[in-house]
């Protein structure tokens, strides 16, 4: 079996959780479809976490804006977040952002953080298989909201947000693709509490975590 996540955001604890359930469901393989980074403080601690397992990871909108000093040009709280970890992030660990790829394409499946036509920041709702591909799965994130569209042969899947889930369950979401072709999304629940905890003692509004408790996006 394989596990994807995406969108985890700087939210260990909701992290912690994910790779837990991973852990015991036996899944030795582990993809990231981007965003790491982004309107949580422990940055440092998921990408050790990530990188200590060789989870590979592609880059998202918040990691580029990350690594390549920018603004998003569109809320004030994720350019706060951005700049927070811009400044807290480690040598080793902003090289190891770096390195992320803008895709992955294996034999069994493709995937991109936003969707074909932006890598980074297109966001994706609904069926949109690529017909230039041959694989016969596609999975895409960045919108957080988890879903698994089947068309024929095809599948198109969205794992949903490991650290900031917006489709009204505040629980931790990934998706398991396992070798007979069945994808299955996963909701895990974590101590949102220890987020809002880390993120009050590194200096963050509140309004950065009320959002969890309800499974809603941050606003502004």
């Amino acid at each position: 079996m394989t596990a994807i996540i995406s969108d985890i955001h700087g939210n260990l604890p909701a992290l912690e959780s994910v790779l837990g359930k991973i852990d015991q469901m036996g899944i030795e393989t582990v993809y990231s479809l981007g965003d790491v980074a982004g309107y949580y403080s422990m940055i440092n601690e998921c990408i050790r976490m990530l990188a200590d397992r060789g989870i590979s990871n592609i880059l998202g909108n918040h990691d580029h804006y990350l690594i390549n000093n920018v603004g998003s040009g569109r809320s004030s709280k994720v350019d706060f977040a951005i700049s927070y970890q811009r400044k807290i992030i480690t040598p080793e660990n902003f090289s190891w952002l770096k390195s992320s790829a803008t895709s992955i394409s294996n034999t069994v499946f493709f995937a991109v953080h936003g969707g074909m036509n932006d890598y980074l920041d297109e966001y994706v709702y609904d069926y949109s298989f690529p017909l230039e591909i041959p694989q016969k799965f596609f999975f895409t994130a960045h919108t957080h909201i988890p879903f698994i569209f089947k068309k024929g042969d095809k599948t198109h899947a969205n794992p949903g947000s490991v650290g900031q889930p917006r489709d009204h369950d505040p629980r931790a979401s990934f998706a398991v693709l396992d070798k007979s072709g069945n994808i299955e999304i996963l909701r895990v629940e974590y101590d949102i509490d220890k987020t809002d905890f880390n993120m009050k003692k590194a200096g963050f509004p509140k309004e950065f975590t009320e959002n969890l408790y309800k499974g809603i996006r941050i606003g502004g």
